[in-house]
């Protein structure tokens, strides 16, 4: 999201490649600040330049005194804004600015039992007593001129540290954490009582400053949208279509590997919601001939994005003057793809489709506005902008489609397996939240499901079907329960559910004799197979 989108009321997180800095930004926004992230070695200048009204200093793996130690410029405690630092946070404020961090002999790792020490505006109305999540084994020793000790453990001795007169603020824990009890209080003073910020910031009273930041951005340019009919690239149509209406064009790669009838419910849906120019781009043959023999996942990947900008460009070519392309890259994209634009140095998990380099000889400057954000925050923007129901609440689909939930190679006949047995997933987990939906009111309630398909897996199984014996393929369901794709817990389906689900694949599904279920949480595994 561009700098001039940004509420009045900002808090920047400086990451230092912190396990927790996204849930940082996330606990702000929880409380009604908006909240954004930002490479920790960003010069004072630059984060002045964003008018933060507060800085957090997120936790790291690194120690500080390692040769290839995460800096932060020793100007931003000069900027007049409070300033909050969590773990390595609270250890290179602690260094930064004269202090001293030692090696304890004990580390603490989870649950660790805190004693206040004297006075405390962070810790003000927590108890004396109380649980708090840690995560160090390097701890400060000793404490920066002017600041004093506000609580400690039995193994850490600065456990929080505070210079209420310069608004610096420290912990060695992490308040971000559900596990730190009071750690949502912690919050509520820093950024209330201490920074004076009001609880204001809102998905609803972001769309103005959005649609204002693109407008300013494009001007009189053309723009193409990478559409694929999925939640997050809607709801940057639903942005760009109120921002500049005309001057979009919607492009929506079909390369074949679409859930069943899905490429003729996107193209209805778009045609009839926004007004704007529409392509409909049929490269289902293309990508089946460069998909042929491929098993690789990561290839897998590679191929589908490479040659989704090569359809861009032959679009663009032919519509001209096409400047920028929009994308919906959200945050936990760029996180698994190792790509974070805070500068963070996260190791790769998966490729992105739409993160992948642009191939040689194509340019077009991003607009992605909703890479600050989270599944959950996006749903939530996307009913502010008045989208319907049936495309905010769209199960969440990769962009490499089918082929990344067909284990091994790609072919017509696996693709037919998978998309019939894919649709009998969803119509049947469809109705079973639809269910819950009417019974507690709420579309997310303790059972219900976020995210549920199939994975065809590359083997066969022995079966009897009719007295005869079988050796087709088995489908595996994977039904998940999260709210921002960062972490996931298998969905706890009621037996009667997983009975229908699988009766149904191996009795309508031909090819099919075996219905295994996931029941990995992410982490370990992630929400794909491949």
């Amino acid at each position: 999201m561009s700098e001039t989108a940004l509420p009045e009321e900002n808090v920047i997180v400086l990451d230092f490649g912190a396990q927790y800095g996204q849930l940082i930004a996330r606990r702000v926004r929880d409380l009604g600040v908006f909240s954004s992230i930002v490479a920790c070695d960003a010069p004072a200048e630059e984060i002045a330049a964003m008018k933060p009204s507060a800085l957090i200093l997120s936790g790291g793996p690194a120690s500080v005194y390692a040769e290839d130690a995460p800096s932060v410029d020793p100007k931003v405690f000069e900027l007049g804004v409070p300033v909050l630092g969590f773990c390595y946070g609270q250890q290179i404020m602690a260094t930064t600015l004269g202090g001293e961090v030692g090696h304890t002999e004990k580390g603490e790792y989870g649950a660790a039992p805190l004693s206040r020490r004297g006075e405390s505006r962070l810790l003000t109305g927590t108890p004396e007593e109380q649980t708090v999540w840690m995560s160090h084994r390097d701890a400060v020793s000793r404490v920066p001129e002017g600041f004093v000790v506000t609580s400690v453990t039995d193994t850490c001795p600065v456990a929080s540290m505070e210079c209420a007169e310069k608004m610096l603020f420290a912990t060695q824990f992490h308040p971000e954490v559900r596990h730190t009890e009071h750690g949502s209080d912690m919050l509520k003073n820093f950024l209330f009582d201490i920074c004076g910020l009001s609880a204001t910031w809102s998905m609803e009273n972001l769309v103005d400053s959005m649609v204002a930041s693109i407008c300013k951005t494009v001007g009189d340019d053309r723009v193409i949208l990478a559409l694929s009919g999925g939640v997050d690239s809607s709801v940057v149509g639903a942005l760009l279509s109120r921002a500049i209406g005309k001057q979009l064009t919607c492009v929506f790669i079909n390369h074949g590997l679409l859930r069943k009838n899905e490429p003729e419910e996107v193209e209805r849906v778009f045609t009839e919601q926004f007004d704007v120019d529409f392509v409909h781009v049929h490269a289902e043959e293309r990508y089946a001939e460069l998909l042929d023999g491929v098993v690789e996942p990561e290839q897998k990947r590679r191929i589908i994005g490479t040659q989704f900008w090569k359809e861009f460009f032959t679009v663009a070519q032919k519509t001209g003057g096409v400047k920028y392309l929009a994308q919906g890259t959200i945050y936990p994209d760029i996180i698994e793809s190792g790509a974070r634009k805070t500068g963070g140095k996260a190791s790769t998990i998966k490729s992105h489709h739409n993160l992948i380099p642009f191939p040689e000889g194509v340019h077009f400057d991003l607009i992605e506005p909703l890479d600050h954000f989270f599944k959950d925050e996006i749903r939530a923007l996307g009913t502010a902008l008045g989208l319907p129901d049936r495309i905010v609440h769209r199960q969440p689909f990769p962009g490499p489609g089918l082929a990344i939930r067909i284990i091994g190679a790609v072919s017509p006949e696996k693709l037919e397996i998978l998309k019939n047995a894919d649709a009998i997933v969803r119509e049947e987990l469809d109705a079973y939240n639809a269910r819950l939906f009417e019974e507690t009111g709420e579309r997310n309630s303790e059972h219900s499901c976020w995210q549920y398909f199939a994975v065809l897996p590359d083997i066969k199984s022995v079966g009897v079907m009719g007295d005869e014996r079988t050796y087709a393929r088995p489908v595996i369901l994977r039904a998940v329960e999260s709210s921002d794709a960062m972490t996931a817990d298998w969905a706890k389906l009621p037996y009667d559910v997983l009975a229908r689900v699988s009766g149904r694949i191996v009795a309508e599904v031909p090819g099919v004799n075996r219905v295994a279920y996931d029941i990995t949480s992410k982490p370990p595994a992630t929400i794909e197979w491949e």
